[in-house]
């Protein structure tokens, strides 16, 4: 661990003005949105007749095209919701929680994913750069980039007719927790009710020491010759320096044998949080999509949402 590195994280106006940025550029930017025939279902686990769920491809102006599933529900307007991938970048469908009497939107932003599949080419030396990126490029790529595709969609689905404008909570699992409750910072005082987060990744990078998931970052930092500016570059995508404005009710899971998003970087965040939160320990549990979030996810927005 490096204890020195937070001396380097931006403090909290770099942070707002960060997150201004991204405000900025989504209201700027011009995008495409095309809601897509193919409604998205596969016969891989039997046919499903849900005429209402379909694929949306997201085409910003100047940037690689993104994709969602979209899930309304039948008789809104209702609350949106949103889930995000983990680092693998996969689409889920989400009808327990579309059900509940929320509209759900499955966002992968960046185009890594596809209605086709996982688009490779788009990977550098095996994996996903987003991480990395937001190393090489001082904060300016990445990460920002991979939340202002999430504002603009965030944005479309708000001009639905099924959905309450100016209203969202965030949920998903490792990254996807991760970048939830990112998206819930960044939606402060814009519409954010509460987010979920399944043993978030992207959560105190120090204190991660290059463990687990967090070695994807190693060498993009290790190949940055001022170790001030990578600490500075990785803290605007890091949870613990968005903590103090996470002013609405975030809910936690961490797995006591989770070695891809260990236990006590979730912990850490838990005690920097400053308003209504819950966390549970998932005895024995390692990595992965857990079966209690979901049904943790659904009382949580049923309470909050």
């Amino acid at each position: 661990m490096d204890e020195n590195a937070y001396q380097f994280y931006p403090d909290k106006n770099e942070i707002e003005t960060w997150i201004e940025d991204i405000w900025h550029l989504a209201d700027q930017t011009s995008m495409e949105v095309e809601i897509l025939a193919d409604n998205g279902w596969r016969n891989n686990y039997g046919a499903f007749h849900m005429s209402s769920n379909h694929y949306v491809k997201f085409s910003p102006k100047g940037m690689t095209p993104f994709y969602g599933i979209w899930q309304p529900v039948l008789n809104g307007p209702a609350p949106l919701v949103v889930h995000l991938p983990g680092y693998g970048a996969e689409m889920s469908h989400h009808p327990d929680v579309a059900t509940q009497g929320f509209s759900l939107l499955n966002l992968s932003p960046l185009g890594y994913w596809t209605p086709d599949g996982l688009d490779c080419s788009l990977q550098k030396e095996g994996n996903w750069p987003v991480l990395p990126d937001t190393i090489t490029t001082k904060a300016e790529g990445g990460y920002k980039l991979w939340l202002l595709n999430c504002v603009m969609a965030v944005k479309w689905a708000w001009e639905q007719s099924t959905v309450i404008a100016n209203r969202v909570s965030f949920f998903g699992t490792s990254q996807g927790g991760g970048t939830a409750l990112l998206l819930g910072s960044v939606f402060k005082d814009r519409g954010i009710r509460c987010v979920a987060a399944d043993e978030p990744f992207l959560t105190n990078y120090p204190l991660a020491a290059w463990r687990g998931a967090y070695i994807v970052a190693k060498d993009a930092f290790q190949q940055e010759p001022d170790k001030g500016s990578a600490w500075h570059s990785l803290g605007f995508a890091d949870t613990i320096a968005h903590a103090a404005r996470m002013t609405y009710p975030v809910l936690l899971t961490e797995g006591e044998s989770d070695e891809i998003c260990p236990p006590d970087t979730v912990d850490t965040l838990y005690c920097k949080l400053p308003f209504t939160r819950s966390i549970t320990f998932l005895a024995g549990r390692g990595h992965g999509y857990n079966y209690e979030f979901i049904r943790l996810v659904c009382a949580w927005f049923r309470l909050y949402a």
